[in-house]
């Protein structure tokens, strides 16, 4: 499955739409995906499983890169 997290790089200040950044991770979970990148110094602010037509219309972005947890 293919997951798409958005987080902020900073977690110690207050969350801007602006500054949210997104990455893609295969994984078989969300608590997979939350293991993966718990030593990040990251603030996650929302996983979503992409699959069908949002799996594809994603898959066109030129920002998808696709890692492994």
């Amino acid at each position: 499955m293919i997951y798409k997290v958005y987080y902020q790089e900073n977690p110690d200040e207050v969350p801007v739409r602006e500054n949210t950044k997104s990455l893609y991770l295969e994984a078989n979970s969300e608590r997979e995906v939350r293991e993966y990148l718990k030593d990040r110094h990251i603030l996650i602010e929302y996983i979503q499983l992409l699959e069908g037509n949002y799996l594809e219309y994603e898959k066109n972005s030129p920002n998808f890169r696709l890692e492994n947890a």
